[in-house]
Protein backbone atom coordinates (compact mmCIF):
# COMPACT_ATOMS: atom_id res chain seq x y z
CA UNK A 1 0.00 0.00 0.00
CA UNK A 2 3.02 2.38 0.58
CA UNK A 3 4.23 2.24 -2.68
CA UNK A 4 0.78 2.71 -4.35
CA UNK A 5 0.60 5.85 -2.38
CA UNK A 6 3.78 7.11 -3.42
CA UNK A 7 2.55 6.30 -7.06
CA UNK A 8 -0.31 7.99 -6.98
CA UNK A 9 1.56 10.85 -5.51
CA UNK A 10 3.68 11.15 -7.98
CA UNK A 11 1.05 11.16 -10.33
CA UNK A 12 -0.80 13.90 -8.54
CA UNK A 13 2.61 15.24 -8.79
CA UNK A 14 3.22 15.09 -12.72
CA UNK A 15 -0.23 16.37 -13.15
CA UNK A 16 0.02 19.50 -11.70
CA UNK A 17 3.79 20.26 -13.76
CA UNK A 18 1.94 19.38 -16.62
CA UNK A 19 -1.18 22.06 -15.76
CA UNK A 20 1.05 24.60 -14.31
CA UNK A 21 3.17 24.33 -17.06
CA UNK A 22 -0.22 24.18 -20.05
CA UNK A 23 -1.35 27.49 -17.87
CA UNK A 24 1.98 29.92 -17.84
CA UNK A 25 2.70 29.10 -21.72
CA UNK A 26 -1.11 29.47 -23.13
CA UNK A 27 -1.36 33.07 -22.85
CA UNK A 28 0.17 36.59 -21.78
CA UNK A 29 0.74 36.79 -18.03
CA UNK A 30 -0.33 39.65 -15.89
CA UNK A 31 0.77 40.45 -12.49
CA UNK A 32 -0.68 43.05 -9.61
CA UNK A 33 0.34 43.09 -5.92
CA UNK A 34 -2.53 43.73 -3.98
CA UNK A 35 -0.95 45.57 -0.02
CA UNK A 36 -4.22 45.27 2.04
CA UNK A 37 -3.75 48.15 4.76
CA UNK A 38 -5.37 51.23 6.32
CA UNK A 39 -6.12 54.95 5.29
CA UNK A 40 -7.32 57.51 7.03
CA UNK A 41 -10.15 58.93 4.70
CA UNK A 42 -12.36 61.83 4.77
CA UNK A 43 -16.04 62.08 3.42
CA UNK A 44 -19.09 63.53 4.51
CA UNK A 45 -17.21 65.44 7.16
CA UNK A 46 -15.89 62.55 8.58
CA UNK A 47 -12.63 61.02 8.57
CA UNK A 48 -12.53 57.42 9.11
CA UNK A 49 -9.89 54.79 9.13
CA UNK A 50 -10.82 52.19 6.55
CA UNK A 51 -9.50 49.22 5.03
CA UNK A 52 -7.89 49.55 1.42
CA UNK A 53 -5.75 47.60 -1.11
CA UNK A 54 -2.46 50.02 -2.00
CA UNK A 55 -3.99 52.79 0.02
CA UNK A 56 -6.83 53.49 -3.06
CA UNK A 57 -10.75 53.63 -2.62
CA UNK A 58 -12.15 52.18 -4.77
CA UNK A 59 -9.33 49.70 -5.13
CA UNK A 60 -6.64 49.91 -8.40
CA UNK A 61 -8.39 48.46 -11.71
CA UNK A 62 -6.99 45.88 -13.18
CA UNK A 63 -7.45 45.71 -17.06
CA UNK A 64 -6.86 41.88 -18.95
CA UNK A 65 -7.72 40.54 -22.25
CA UNK A 66 -10.02 37.30 -22.64
CA UNK A 67 -7.71 34.56 -21.96
CA UNK A 68 -4.95 35.85 -20.15
CA UNK A 69 -3.35 34.23 -16.80
CA UNK A 70 -3.92 36.59 -14.13
CA UNK A 71 -1.77 36.82 -11.04
CA UNK A 72 -2.58 38.56 -8.19
CA UNK A 73 -0.07 38.44 -4.92
CA UNK A 74 -2.42 39.86 -1.93
CA UNK A 75 -0.48 40.99 1.34
CA UNK A 76 -2.32 41.11 3.83
CA UNK A 77 -0.84 44.18 6.31
CA UNK A 78 -4.23 44.91 7.75
CA UNK A 79 -5.93 44.28 11.26
CA UNK A 80 -8.18 41.82 9.39
CA UNK A 81 -8.72 38.56 8.13
CA UNK A 82 -9.08 38.93 4.47
CA UNK A 83 -9.74 37.07 1.34
CA UNK A 84 -10.44 38.46 -2.34
CA UNK A 85 -13.25 37.33 -4.55
CA UNK A 86 -13.55 37.72 -8.35
CA UNK A 87 -17.20 37.89 -8.77
CA UNK A 88 -18.19 37.26 -12.19
CA UNK A 89 -15.07 35.73 -13.29
CA UNK A 90 -15.89 31.39 -14.07
CA UNK A 91 -12.91 29.78 -12.10
CA UNK A 92 -13.15 27.18 -14.77
CA UNK A 93 -10.98 24.29 -13.31
CA UNK A 94 -9.60 27.06 -10.49
CA UNK A 95 -11.97 26.99 -7.59
CA UNK A 96 -9.08 27.49 -5.52
CA UNK A 97 -8.81 30.81 -6.68
CA UNK A 98 -12.49 32.03 -5.90
CA UNK A 99 -12.01 33.98 -2.90
CA UNK A 100 -15.00 33.48 -0.21
CA UNK A 101 -13.77 32.89 2.95
CA UNK A 102 -14.51 29.61 4.26
CA UNK A 103 -16.21 28.12 1.19
CA UNK A 104 -12.88 28.43 -1.27
CA UNK A 105 -10.58 29.17 1.14
CA UNK A 106 -9.26 29.74 4.84
CA UNK A 107 -8.85 33.66 5.54
CA UNK A 108 -5.82 35.29 4.96
CA UNK A 109 -4.40 36.28 8.64
CA UNK A 110 -2.97 39.72 9.55
CA UNK A 111 1.01 39.61 7.99
CA UNK A 112 0.25 36.55 5.38
CA UNK A 113 -0.05 36.51 2.14
CA UNK A 114 -1.66 34.45 -0.85
CA UNK A 115 -1.04 34.52 -4.60
CA UNK A 116 -4.26 33.90 -6.93
CA UNK A 117 -4.12 32.74 -10.17
CA UNK A 118 -6.21 32.00 -13.03
CA UNK A 119 -7.03 32.24 -15.96
CA UNK A 120 -9.55 34.11 -18.40
CA UNK A 121 -11.27 32.06 -20.48
CA UNK A 122 -14.40 32.90 -22.80
CA UNK A 123 -15.16 36.19 -20.83
CA UNK A 124 -15.32 39.65 -22.07
CA UNK A 125 -16.56 43.32 -20.26
CA UNK A 126 -16.52 44.57 -17.35
CA UNK A 127 -16.34 42.70 -14.09
CA UNK A 128 -15.09 43.56 -10.66
CA UNK A 129 -12.88 42.58 -7.24
CA UNK A 130 -13.96 42.80 -3.77
CA UNK A 131 -13.13 41.35 -0.04
CA UNK A 132 -15.42 38.46 0.82
CA UNK A 133 -15.30 38.28 4.68
CA UNK A 134 -17.49 40.01 7.11
CA UNK A 135 -17.76 44.31 5.72
CA UNK A 136 -14.72 44.64 4.36
CA UNK A 137 -16.14 44.90 0.44
CA UNK A 138 -17.79 48.24 1.51
CA UNK A 139 -13.74 49.74 0.53
CA UNK A 140 -11.97 46.46 -0.61
CA UNK A 141 -13.27 46.58 -4.17
CA UNK A 142 -12.12 47.70 -7.50
CA UNK A 143 -13.09 46.80 -11.18
CA UNK A 144 -11.83 44.05 -13.55
CA UNK A 145 -11.46 44.92 -16.91
CA UNK A 146 -11.97 42.06 -19.70
CA UNK A 147 -11.41 43.13 -22.88
CA UNK A 148 -11.34 40.87 -26.16
CA UNK A 149 -7.97 39.25 -27.61
CA UNK A 150 -5.67 41.34 -29.72
CA UNK A 151 -7.10 41.94 -32.94
CA UNK A 152 -10.80 41.20 -31.88
CA UNK A 153 -13.36 43.67 -32.02
CA UNK A 154 -16.24 44.64 -29.75
CA UNK A 155 -19.78 44.04 -31.33
CA UNK A 156 -20.79 47.25 -30.95
CA UNK A 157 -19.45 50.45 -32.56
CA UNK A 158 -15.96 51.14 -31.15
CA UNK A 159 -15.98 53.94 -28.36
CA UNK A 160 -13.44 56.88 -28.48
CA UNK A 161 -12.93 56.11 -24.93
CA UNK A 162 -13.76 54.05 -21.82
CA UNK A 163 -14.92 55.15 -18.45
CA UNK A 164 -14.58 53.56 -15.28
CA UNK A 165 -17.95 54.29 -12.60
CA UNK A 166 -17.99 52.31 -9.54
CA UNK A 167 -20.94 52.88 -7.16
CA UNK A 168 -20.34 52.53 -3.51
CA UNK A 169 -21.42 53.43 0.09
CA UNK A 170 -19.75 55.20 2.72
CA UNK A 171 -20.15 54.88 6.68
CA UNK A 172 -18.89 57.10 9.49
CA UNK A 173 -17.95 54.62 11.34
CA UNK A 174 -15.98 51.18 11.29
CA UNK A 175 -17.34 49.31 8.88
CA UNK A 176 -16.63 45.87 10.90
CA UNK A 177 -17.99 47.50 13.74
CA UNK A 178 -21.66 48.17 11.79
CA UNK A 179 -22.57 43.99 11.06
CA UNK A 180 -21.00 42.88 14.32
CA UNK A 181 -23.32 45.25 16.44
CA UNK A 182 -26.36 44.22 14.28
CA UNK A 183 -25.58 40.97 14.82
CA UNK A 184 -25.22 41.61 18.58
CA UNK A 185 -27.98 42.59 19.26
CA UNK A 186 -30.28 41.37 16.79
CA UNK A 187 -30.83 44.52 14.15
CA UNK A 188 -30.44 45.70 10.88
CA UNK A 189 -27.32 47.25 10.20
CA UNK A 190 -27.13 50.86 10.01
CA UNK A 191 -27.66 52.29 6.96
CA UNK A 192 -24.48 54.21 5.32
CA UNK A 193 -24.46 57.88 5.26
CA UNK A 194 -23.25 58.42 1.96
CA UNK A 195 -23.83 57.02 -1.57
CA UNK A 196 -20.76 57.33 -4.11
CA UNK A 197 -19.81 57.34 -7.44
CA UNK A 198 -15.84 56.47 -7.87
CA UNK A 199 -15.70 57.06 -4.46
CA UNK A 200 -16.89 60.63 -4.18
CA UNK A 201 -20.44 61.24 -2.18
CA UNK A 202 -20.86 64.61 -4.89
CA UNK A 203 -22.31 67.74 -4.85
CA UNK A 204 -25.66 67.32 -2.45
CA UNK A 205 -23.63 65.46 0.40
CA UNK A 206 -21.73 67.52 3.19
CA UNK A 207 -18.46 68.80 2.29
CA UNK A 208 -18.59 66.90 -0.79
CA UNK A 209 -18.83 69.26 -3.73
CA UNK A 210 -14.79 70.46 -3.59
CA UNK A 211 -14.04 66.15 -4.33
CA UNK A 212 -17.12 65.52 -6.94
CA UNK A 213 -16.13 63.20 -9.36
CA UNK A 214 -15.21 64.61 -13.20
CA UNK A 215 -15.11 62.94 -16.07
CA UNK A 216 -14.62 65.03 -19.09
CA UNK A 217 -15.96 64.51 -22.52
CA UNK A 218 -15.83 65.58 -25.95
CA UNK A 219 -18.34 66.80 -28.24
CA UNK A 220 -19.09 64.02 -30.93
CA UNK A 221 -17.70 61.41 -29.30
CA UNK A 222 -18.88 57.68 -28.20
CA UNK A 223 -17.88 57.09 -24.64
CA UNK A 224 -18.19 53.36 -23.07
CA UNK A 225 -18.96 53.54 -19.28
CA UNK A 226 -17.88 50.24 -17.43
CA UNK A 227 -20.34 50.40 -14.63
CA UNK A 228 -19.68 48.63 -11.24
CA UNK A 229 -22.80 48.28 -8.45
CA UNK A 230 -20.48 47.78 -5.08
CA UNK A 231 -22.86 48.74 -2.82
CA UNK A 232 -23.54 46.85 0.65
CA UNK A 233 -27.54 47.78 0.67
CA UNK A 234 -29.61 48.69 -2.03
CA UNK A 235 -30.39 48.97 -5.83
CA UNK A 236 -30.01 52.08 -7.83
CA UNK A 237 -31.70 54.13 -10.45
CA UNK A 238 -28.82 55.16 -12.59
CA UNK A 239 -28.90 58.28 -15.22
CA UNK A 240 -27.32 60.97 -16.92
CA UNK A 241 -29.17 64.36 -17.21
CA UNK A 242 -30.36 65.12 -20.80
CA UNK A 243 -28.34 61.44 -22.17
CA UNK A 244 -29.57 58.08 -23.78
CA UNK A 245 -27.75 55.38 -22.83
CA UNK A 246 -27.34 51.68 -24.44
CA UNK A 247 -26.35 48.72 -22.47
CA UNK A 248 -24.41 46.47 -24.44
CA UNK A 249 -23.46 44.00 -21.75
CA UNK A 250 -23.96 42.87 -18.39
CA UNK A 251 -21.86 40.76 -16.01
CA UNK A 252 -19.69 40.61 -18.62
CA UNK A 253 -21.82 39.44 -21.82
CA UNK A 254 -22.69 41.04 -24.39
CA UNK A 255 -26.50 41.90 -25.27
CA UNK A 256 -28.43 43.04 -27.95
CA UNK A 257 -27.69 47.28 -27.83
CA UNK A 258 -30.86 48.54 -25.52
CA UNK A 259 -31.33 52.32 -25.59
CA UNK A 260 -32.69 54.03 -22.18
CA UNK A 261 -32.38 57.09 -19.88
CA UNK A 262 -32.50 55.21 -16.63
CA UNK A 263 -30.59 52.27 -15.74
CA UNK A 264 -31.51 50.01 -13.06
CA UNK A 265 -28.42 48.37 -10.90
CA UNK A 266 -28.18 45.55 -8.58
CA UNK A 267 -25.28 45.50 -5.83
CA UNK A 268 -23.13 43.02 -7.67
CA UNK A 269 -24.33 43.76 -11.01
CA UNK A 270 -21.79 45.16 -13.58
CA UNK A 271 -23.03 47.22 -16.51
CA UNK A 272 -21.17 48.39 -19.67
CA UNK A 273 -22.78 51.07 -21.82
CA UNK A 274 -22.42 53.44 -24.96
CA UNK A 275 -23.23 57.47 -24.34
CA UNK A 276 -22.63 59.88 -27.52
CA UNK A 277 -21.58 63.58 -26.46
CA UNK A 278 -24.55 64.64 -28.38
CA UNK A 279 -25.53 67.70 -26.12
CA UNK A 280 -24.64 71.49 -26.22
CA UNK A 281 -21.52 72.58 -23.92
CA UNK A 282 -21.86 72.17 -20.82
CA UNK A 283 -21.76 70.49 -17.47
CA UNK A 284 -24.27 67.52 -17.02
CA UNK A 285 -24.95 65.51 -13.27
CA UNK A 286 -24.39 61.61 -13.36
CA UNK A 287 -26.53 60.46 -10.68
CA UNK A 288 -27.81 57.70 -8.55
CA UNK A 289 -30.79 57.23 -6.06
CA UNK A 290 -31.83 54.45 -4.16
CA UNK A 291 -34.38 52.06 -5.28
CA UNK A 292 -35.71 50.47 -2.49
CA UNK A 293 -38.16 47.95 -2.98
CA UNK A 294 -39.21 46.94 0.59
CA UNK A 295 -42.84 48.51 0.74
CA UNK A 296 -43.69 50.89 3.39
CA UNK A 297 -39.71 51.71 4.32
CA UNK A 298 -38.24 54.91 4.85
CA UNK A 299 -35.18 54.00 6.54
CA UNK A 300 -32.99 54.58 3.22
CA UNK A 301 -30.85 58.00 2.39
CA UNK A 302 -32.57 59.95 0.32
CA UNK A 303 -30.38 61.79 -1.74
CA UNK A 304 -29.00 61.83 -5.10
CA UNK A 305 -25.12 60.65 -5.15
CA UNK A 306 -23.31 63.11 -8.76
CA UNK A 307 -20.74 63.09 -10.41
CA UNK A 308 -20.86 65.58 -13.05
CA UNK A 309 -19.81 64.84 -16.63
CA UNK A 310 -18.15 67.75 -18.22
CA UNK A 311 -17.66 68.98 -22.01
CA UNK A 312 -14.58 70.05 -22.95
CA UNK A 313 -13.10 71.59 -26.27
CA UNK A 314 -9.69 71.87 -27.18
CA UNK A 315 -8.00 74.59 -25.17
CA UNK A 316 -10.84 75.49 -22.27
CA UNK A 317 -13.63 73.93 -20.55
CA UNK A 318 -17.16 75.08 -21.36
CA UNK A 319 -19.13 75.12 -17.96
CA UNK A 320 -23.17 75.97 -17.62
CA UNK A 321 -24.33 77.98 -15.11
CA UNK A 322 -25.29 75.11 -12.95
CA UNK A 323 -24.99 70.94 -14.09
CA UNK A 324 -28.40 69.87 -14.97
CA UNK A 325 -29.89 67.46 -13.27
CA UNK A 326 -31.69 64.26 -14.37
CA UNK A 327 -35.00 63.46 -13.29
CA UNK A 328 -35.47 60.23 -10.87
CA UNK A 329 -38.16 57.82 -10.88
CA UNK A 330 -39.70 57.65 -7.21
CA UNK A 331 -37.77 55.34 -5.20
CA UNK A 332 -39.98 52.42 -4.65
CA UNK A 333 -40.56 52.54 -8.67
CA UNK A 334 -40.86 48.99 -8.79
CA UNK A 335 -42.66 49.14 -12.32
CA UNK A 336 -39.92 51.19 -13.90
CA UNK A 337 -36.88 48.51 -12.14
CA UNK A 338 -39.07 45.75 -13.39
CA UNK A 339 -39.71 47.04 -17.23
CA UNK A 340 -35.72 47.68 -17.18
CA UNK A 341 -34.81 44.06 -15.87
CA UNK A 342 -37.20 42.16 -18.49
CA UNK A 343 -36.26 44.54 -21.28
CA UNK A 344 -32.29 42.97 -21.61
CA UNK A 345 -31.69 40.15 -23.90
CA UNK A 346 -28.29 38.42 -24.62
CA UNK A 347 -26.62 38.70 -28.09
CA UNK A 348 -26.02 35.21 -27.94
CA UNK A 349 -27.35 32.22 -25.89
CA UNK A 350 -26.92 28.49 -25.94
CA UNK A 351 -29.91 27.94 -22.67
CA UNK A 352 -29.93 24.65 -21.80
CA UNK A 353 -33.93 23.68 -23.44
CA UNK A 354 -33.99 20.13 -20.80
CA UNK A 355 -33.38 20.25 -17.11
CA UNK A 356 -31.70 17.40 -15.02
CA UNK A 357 -31.92 19.74 -11.72
CA UNK A 358 -35.00 21.51 -11.00
CA UNK A 359 -34.64 23.20 -7.34
CA UNK A 360 -37.74 25.97 -5.77
CA UNK A 361 -35.89 27.82 -3.39
CA UNK A 362 -38.13 30.48 -1.09
CA UNK A 363 -35.78 33.25 -0.05
CA UNK A 364 -36.34 35.76 2.21
CA UNK A 365 -35.75 36.15 6.47
CA UNK A 366 -36.51 34.14 9.77
CA UNK A 367 -36.31 35.21 13.52
CA UNK A 368 -34.27 33.01 15.59
CA UNK A 369 -33.77 32.71 19.16
CA UNK A 370 -30.74 34.51 20.36
CA UNK A 371 -27.71 32.69 22.37
CA UNK A 372 -27.31 35.08 25.15
CA UNK A 373 -28.78 38.55 26.45
CA UNK A 374 -27.25 40.41 23.29
CA UNK A 375 -31.18 41.50 22.00
CA UNK A 376 -33.26 41.63 24.92
CA UNK A 377 -34.43 45.25 23.31
CA UNK A 378 -35.47 42.90 20.46
CA UNK A 379 -37.98 40.17 22.42
CA UNK A 380 -34.77 37.97 22.51
CA UNK A 381 -35.07 36.80 18.93
CA UNK A 382 -32.57 38.24 15.70
CA UNK A 383 -33.08 38.32 12.30
CA UNK A 384 -31.43 36.21 9.74
CA UNK A 385 -31.73 35.30 6.06
CA UNK A 386 -32.95 31.75 4.52
CA UNK A 387 -33.24 29.82 1.72
CA UNK A 388 -35.89 26.85 1.90
CA UNK A 389 -35.73 27.81 5.50
CA UNK A 390 -32.21 26.61 6.07
CA UNK A 391 -30.05 30.05 7.33
CA UNK A 392 -26.29 29.08 6.34
CA UNK A 393 -23.62 28.89 8.98
CA UNK A 394 -20.24 29.87 7.70
CA UNK A 395 -18.09 26.03 9.06
CA UNK A 396 -14.41 27.31 10.72
CA UNK A 397 -12.66 25.48 8.02
CA UNK A 398 -13.00 25.88 4.01
CA UNK A 399 -15.91 23.15 2.40
CA UNK A 400 -13.91 22.89 -0.56
CA UNK A 401 -10.68 21.53 1.65
CA UNK A 402 -13.05 19.68 3.51
CA UNK A 403 -14.78 17.80 0.62
CA UNK A 404 -11.34 17.08 -1.02
CA UNK A 405 -9.78 16.18 1.97
CA UNK A 406 -12.40 14.04 3.20
CA UNK A 407 -12.73 15.98 6.14
CA UNK A 408 -16.01 14.85 8.36
CA UNK A 409 -18.39 17.14 10.25
CA UNK A 410 -17.76 20.52 8.09
CA UNK A 411 -20.84 20.18 5.95
CA UNK A 412 -23.89 18.06 5.28
CA UNK A 413 -25.49 16.95 1.56
CA UNK A 414 -28.54 18.08 2.01
CA UNK A 415 -29.41 21.12 1.29
CA UNK A 416 -33.00 21.09 0.16
CA UNK A 417 -34.54 21.25 -3.18
CA UNK A 418 -37.84 22.44 -2.09
CA UNK A 419 -39.32 24.30 0.94
CA UNK A 420 -40.42 22.18 3.65
CA UNK A 421 -43.83 23.01 3.08
CA UNK A 422 -46.23 24.99 0.39
CA UNK A 423 -47.30 28.24 1.60
CA UNK A 424 -48.89 31.52 0.25
CA UNK A 425 -45.54 32.79 -0.17
CA UNK A 426 -46.18 37.09 -1.06
CA UNK A 427 -48.98 36.70 1.46
CA UNK A 428 -49.28 36.59 5.27
CA UNK A 429 -47.29 33.89 6.22
CA UNK A 430 -48.40 32.26 9.70
CA UNK A 431 -45.53 33.11 12.39
CA UNK A 432 -45.01 29.14 12.86
CA UNK A 433 -42.77 29.37 9.43
CA UNK A 434 -40.89 32.56 10.65
CA UNK A 435 -38.27 30.29 12.37
CA UNK A 436 -35.71 28.52 10.19
CA UNK A 437 -33.27 25.98 10.72
CA UNK A 438 -29.48 26.83 10.87
CA UNK A 439 -27.15 24.60 9.11
CA UNK A 440 -24.06 24.18 6.91
CA UNK A 441 -25.57 22.55 4.13
CA UNK A 442 -24.77 21.74 0.43
CA UNK A 443 -26.61 20.54 -2.79
CA UNK A 444 -24.39 18.30 -4.82
CA UNK A 445 -24.51 18.54 -8.57
CA UNK A 446 -23.81 15.46 -11.32
CA UNK A 447 -20.57 17.23 -13.53
CA UNK A 448 -22.54 18.80 -16.67
CA UNK A 449 -26.07 18.36 -15.00
CA UNK A 450 -28.37 21.23 -15.88
CA UNK A 451 -30.09 23.17 -13.52
CA UNK A 452 -32.88 25.06 -13.22
CA UNK A 453 -33.68 27.22 -9.84
CA UNK A 454 -37.16 29.08 -9.33
CA UNK A 455 -36.46 31.68 -6.80
CA UNK A 456 -39.63 32.48 -4.90
CA UNK A 457 -39.40 35.68 -2.51
CA UNK A 458 -41.28 35.13 0.91
CA UNK A 459 -43.11 38.01 2.63
CA UNK A 460 -41.43 36.65 6.14
CA UNK A 461 -40.73 39.99 8.09
CA UNK A 462 -40.96 41.83 4.72
CA UNK A 463 -41.11 41.87 1.19
CA UNK A 464 -37.52 42.74 -0.81
CA UNK A 465 -36.61 42.63 -4.31
CA UNK A 466 -33.24 40.35 -3.53
CA UNK A 467 -29.94 40.02 -5.73
CA UNK A 468 -28.91 36.78 -5.76
CA UNK A 469 -25.34 36.24 -6.60
CA UNK A 470 -23.51 32.43 -7.97
CA UNK A 471 -20.23 32.08 -8.06
CA UNK A 472 -18.34 30.29 -10.79
CA UNK A 473 -21.49 30.42 -13.34
CA UNK A 474 -22.95 32.40 -15.53
CA UNK A 475 -26.71 32.01 -15.67
CA UNK A 476 -29.97 32.42 -17.66
CA UNK A 477 -32.57 34.73 -16.82
CA UNK A 478 -35.81 32.74 -18.47
CA UNK A 479 -38.59 34.24 -16.80
CA UNK A 480 -39.67 36.03 -13.55
CA UNK A 481 -43.01 37.92 -12.75
CA UNK A 482 -44.85 38.72 -9.54
CA UNK A 483 -46.61 36.53 -6.62
CA UNK A 484 -46.86 33.25 -6.42
CA UNK A 485 -44.96 31.21 -8.83
CA UNK A 486 -47.38 28.50 -11.19
CA UNK A 487 -45.43 25.73 -11.96
CA UNK A 488 -48.25 24.96 -14.37
CA UNK A 489 -48.88 27.72 -16.28
CA UNK A 490 -45.42 29.91 -15.79
CA UNK A 491 -43.35 28.05 -17.82
CA UNK A 492 -45.09 28.81 -20.87
CA UNK A 493 -43.57 32.43 -21.05
CA UNK A 494 -40.24 31.43 -20.24
CA UNK A 495 -37.70 32.81 -22.93
CA UNK A 496 -35.37 29.73 -24.05
CA UNK A 497 -33.93 32.00 -26.97
CA UNK A 498 -32.24 34.66 -25.99
CA UNK A 499 -32.65 35.29 -22.35
CA UNK A 500 -30.47 37.67 -19.75
CA UNK A 501 -27.18 36.20 -18.85
CA UNK A 502 -25.85 37.15 -15.65
CA UNK A 503 -24.07 36.20 -12.84
CA UNK A 504 -26.38 38.39 -10.18
CA UNK A 505 -29.62 38.10 -10.55
CA UNK A 506 -32.63 39.96 -9.01
CA UNK A 507 -35.86 38.75 -7.59
CA UNK A 508 -38.83 41.17 -7.81
CA UNK A 509 -40.03 42.10 -4.63
CA UNK A 510 -43.01 40.03 -3.92
CA UNK A 511 -42.46 37.69 -6.66
CA UNK A 512 -40.45 35.02 -8.08
CA UNK A 513 -37.54 34.36 -10.87
CA UNK A 514 -36.47 31.60 -13.01
CA UNK A 515 -33.16 30.62 -13.69
CA UNK A 516 -31.09 27.69 -15.63
CA UNK A 517 -27.50 26.80 -15.78
CA UNK A 518 -24.87 23.84 -16.61
CA UNK A 519 -23.11 22.72 -13.43
CA UNK A 520 -19.43 22.12 -15.53
CA UNK A 521 -17.04 23.47 -13.40
CA UNK A 522 -16.42 21.17 -10.52
CA UNK A 523 -16.21 22.50 -6.68
CA UNK A 524 -17.68 24.29 -4.20
CA UNK A 525 -19.19 27.20 -5.62
CA UNK A 526 -21.59 29.93 -2.70
CA UNK A 527 -25.17 31.17 -3.93
CA UNK A 528 -26.01 34.29 -1.55
CA UNK A 529 -27.77 37.70 -1.32
CA UNK A 530 -25.62 40.74 -2.45
CA UNK A 531 -27.15 42.47 -0.03
CA UNK A 532 -24.10 42.49 2.16
CA UNK A 533 -26.14 42.44 5.69
CA UNK A 534 -28.17 39.45 4.25
CA UNK A 535 -25.27 37.23 3.13
CA UNK A 536 -23.59 37.94 6.59
CA UNK A 537 -27.62 36.97 8.47
CA UNK A 538 -27.10 33.55 6.27
CA UNK A 539 -29.24 34.20 3.24
CA UNK A 540 -26.81 31.88 1.56
CA UNK A 541 -25.97 28.16 0.04
CA UNK A 542 -23.20 26.05 -1.43
CA UNK A 543 -23.60 23.63 -4.11
CA UNK A 544 -20.95 20.95 -4.52
CA UNK A 545 -20.17 19.75 -8.63
CA UNK A 546 -18.72 16.57 -8.51
CA UNK A 547 -15.51 16.18 -10.90
CA UNK A 548 -16.42 14.42 -13.97
CA UNK A 549 -15.29 11.50 -15.70
CA UNK A 550 -12.08 12.89 -17.65
CA UNK A 551 -9.00 13.93 -15.88
CA UNK A 552 -9.64 17.45 -17.98
CA UNK A 553 -13.29 17.56 -16.01
CA UNK A 554 -11.49 17.20 -12.30
CA UNK A 555 -10.28 20.22 -10.39
CA UNK A 556 -6.60 20.10 -10.01
CA UNK A 557 -5.11 20.15 -6.51
CA UNK A 558 -4.68 23.36 -4.02
CA UNK A 559 -2.00 25.77 -4.72
CA UNK A 560 0.63 25.03 -2.21
CA UNK A 561 0.51 28.42 -0.46
CA UNK A 562 -3.82 28.40 -0.02
CA UNK A 563 -4.23 29.83 3.55
CA UNK A 564 -5.02 27.28 6.87
CA UNK A 565 -7.58 27.73 9.33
Amino acid sequence: MAGLSSVVKLATSLVCLILVAAWTASAALVHHKFTIGTQNVTRVCNTQTIVTVNGQFPGPTIEVREGDNLVVEVDNNGPYNVTIHWHGVKQLKSCWADGPAYITQCPITPGNKFTYKFTITGQEGTLWWHAHISYLRATVHGALVIKPRAGKAYPFPKPDAEIPIILGEWWNANVEDVIADAIKTGTVPANSDAYTINGQPGDFFNCSANDTSHISVKSGKRYLLRIVHAGMLHGSFFKIAQHKMTVVAVDAVYTKPYTTDVLLIQPGNTMDVLITADQKLGQYYIGTRVYNSQPGRTEYLNTTTTAILEYKGNDKTYIASAPLLPNFPAYDDTATAFKFSTALRSLRSSVPQTVDEEMFITEGFGLVPCMDNSCTDNNGVRPVGSLNNISFVDPEISILQAYYNGTNGVFTRDFPSNPPQAFNYTGNVPLSLWTPELGTKVKVLKFNSTVQIVFQNTAIITLQNHPIHLHGHDVYLVGQGFGNYNSQTDPANFNLVNPQTLNTVGVPTGGWAAIRFVANNPGVWLMHCHFESHSALGFAMVFLTEDGPRNSDKLPPPPSDLPKC
